[in-house]
């Protein structure tokens, strides 16, 4: 083989860029010199020299342009034309692989590669009469995605230079989705058959993670879709419309044969309404991410996915109750993921409907203390405000989370102590039932007092006047914190004792950010709600910040609100006294106990005695 490959790159070296200029007008001006072709194809390739490379393209389109109509009508397979043209058409097939190695070599330098892309895509424009030539595009595209050197030179190119155009757009996502449907069925079978070869089965995997990757950056390339007015038209780079037979066919042979005599059926010059045009690309935007969305995205693209599927995919989906699976399994499975996937979800369920039975017991399980440093966790506080806003939430729910809150409080940073406070306001202010954690009064019309531990004597004493004294167990906090179901937490017996424990909290903004809870939340026209955007991205820096710029009155020099006049203060030593006595110019100290004092006056009566 290797021989064959040095004979041919001999041959080519005969050749000089004037000769190849020659065989390319050759075969342009006849087809006497038609054989010219295969010759021409030879220099098409990543080992040729640059400047031969594209001497020998701009032959090779001209001629393939002008002399590759569609097929001809002829019936009989005898025919000279007939096979003439079939001869030509395998021909193009040579001419567009080799382009396509050319793309996808990293022996190739960037501006070759960008002048055999734009071949490309004139190759589809022009190839197919006028119409767009989807069975080249969609080889494109496939090369690019199971490429396994990067080829983010070349997605770029095609973001910035062809991704404007709506039918470019349009027939990506028909490629994507088939090559998605692949990639699956390819995994697929790869987990049913068990593999000895563990090396072929890992390379196997990364090969389609790497793939996976490149798909990801396609879709998210993409510009959404915007619908214009009916009397405005969409840029198309092939200047005309596209049938509406291809989006509703559900099954796309891989054949190149077959998808060539289906893009012929199915095209046709007639212009498509911006209207019908939203539509018909709403729903092969639909189709290829349903269909990405199916494959086993590897970590990090699942997470990107997740961050912007509410923005980038959600409002332009045809169907948006079809990503209910993805989300619900996402948001199952806990931790970041679950943060992510609160998004979207919660999206579908205000916007679309969607039903949701367990998805306040997923959500009061996603709080714990690392969710305060969890890089997403700004975006989670305000979801879950959002998420606690409807009247039509039970008390015992809103009170399990409340109470949840304010546990985590004694174990959260400064930053997270302040969005804590923000979110129980909000609940304390929008369900009126559960105020009862602030303030429940007994029996006897008294204010309860569950801070204080409750006495053998008080309750023998008290046992008289209350009979269920025993079961309230004064002194002992019923809420049970490592309960999952805000149901059985028992939250509604409980108190927010450790809201009151942050008055004297080490952080003054924590400390003076607390009495906003000691007004009358329930008074609703009195009070307003807080904004919890205003602290779900705080942090020590932030908190610091505020503090440097913030202007008070009576700045503390030291922690006396008087001049002391001493180094001790006599509260300090109950019991004690402190005398001075002044001896050669210098002032000394002493401190002298009741007891010392009593014993030398005794002395000293017991000596004059």
């Amino acid at each position: 083989m290797a021989s064959v490959l040095s004979k041919k790159q001999k041959k080519r070296e005969k050749y000089t860029l004037s000769d190849l200029k020659t065989l390319g007008n050759q075969l342009l001006s006849s087809r006497a010199h038609v054989n010219n072709l295969p010759l021409l194809l030879t220099f098409v390739s990543p080992s040729s020299p640059p400047q031969h490379v594209l001497e020998t393209i701009l032959s090779l389109q001209s001629f393939f342009t002008i002399d590759l109509p569609s097929k001809p009508s002829i019936h009989s397979k005898t025919d000279p034309e007939l096979i003439y043209r079939t001869w030509l058409r395998s021909k193009f097939d040579d001419f567009v692989k080799s382009l396509i190695d050319i793309l996808t070599s990293s022996t190739c330098e960037e501006t070759l590669r960008e002048v055999v892309l734009d071949t490309i895509m004139e190759l589809v424009k022009l190839g197919n009469s006028g119409r767009f030539n989807s069975a080249v595009y969609h080889r494109f595209i496939h090369s690019i995605v199971g490429s396994t050197m990067s080829v983010t030179f070349l997605l770029d190119l095609l973001e910035s230079k062809y991704f404007k155009y709506i039918d470019v757009r349009y027939f990506t996502y028909i490629s994507l989705e088939k090559i998605t449907k692949t990639l699956e069925a390819k995994d697929i079978s790869d987990n049913r058959t068990a593999s000895a070869d563990e090396d072929s089965k890992s390379h196997s995997k990364a090969s389609i993670e790497l793939s996976i990757h490149k798909i990801h950056h396609i879709l998210a390339h993409i510009p959404p879709l915007e619908v214009l007015e009916e009397k405005s038209d969409y840029e198309m780079w092939i200047g005309s419309g596209f049938s509406s037979k291809e989006s509703d066919r559900k099954d796309h042979s891989e054949v190149p044969d077959a998808e060539d005599k289906q893009c012929k059926t199915e095209q046709s010059n007639n212009n498509v309404s911006p209207v019908k045009m939203a539509k018909k690309m709403k729903l092969k935007f639909t189709k290829a991410w349903i269909s990405f969305l199916r494959l086993p995205l590897p970590l990090d693209v699942y997470k990107e996915v997740l961050v912007n599927l509410h923005q980038a995919v959600i409002p332009h989906l045809s169907n948006p109750i079809m990503l209910c699976d993805f989300l619900t399994r996402s948001y199952d499975i806990g931790g970041v993921i679950s943060v992510m996937a609160l998004s979207s979800l919660f999206v579908l369920m205000t916007q679309h409907g969607l039903e949701y039975p367990n998805f306040y017991e997923k959500l009061y399980a996603l709080l714990v203390p690392s969710i305060f440093m969890a890089k997403h966790r700004a975006k989670f506080f305000q979801l879950l405000d959002s998420c606690m806003k409807s009247p039509l939430l039970p008390a015992y729910l809103a009170a399990a989370f409340a109470k949840k809150l304010s546990r985590l409080a004694l174990s959260v940073p400064p930053s997270g102590a302040l969005v804590i406070i923000a979110l129980i306001h909000n609940l304390l202010r929008r369900h009126p039932s559960i105020n009862c954690l602030v303030h429940w009064e007994n029996d006897d019309g008294t204010a309860r007092d569950d801070s204080r531990a409750s006495e053998p004597g008080d309750e023998a004493e008290d046992s008289g006047n209350h009979a269920d004294l025993s079961s309230r167990k004064l002194g002992i906090d019923h809420f049970n914190n490592e309960e999952s179901d805000p149901a059985r937490s028992n939250a509604m017996r409980s108190s927010l004792w450790e809201i009151d424990t942050l008055r004297h909290h080490y952080c003054p903004p924590v400390s003076r950010f607390v009495l906003s809870l000691e007004t009358d939340l329930t008074v609703r026209a009195k009070t307003t709600e807080i904004a919890v955007n205003d602290f779900s991205s705080g942090s020590y820096a932030t908190i610091f910040r505020e503090e440097m710029g913030r202007r008070v009155k009576q700045v503390p020099v030291a922690f006396y609100k008087a001049t002391p006049t001493s180094l001790f203060s006599e509260s300090e030593f109950v019991g004690w006294t402190i005398k001075g006595k002044e001896s050669e110019g210098e002032e000394t100290g002493t401190i002298i106990s009741e007891e010392d004092d009593h014993n030398s006056a005794k002395r000293q009566r017991t000596g004059s005695s």
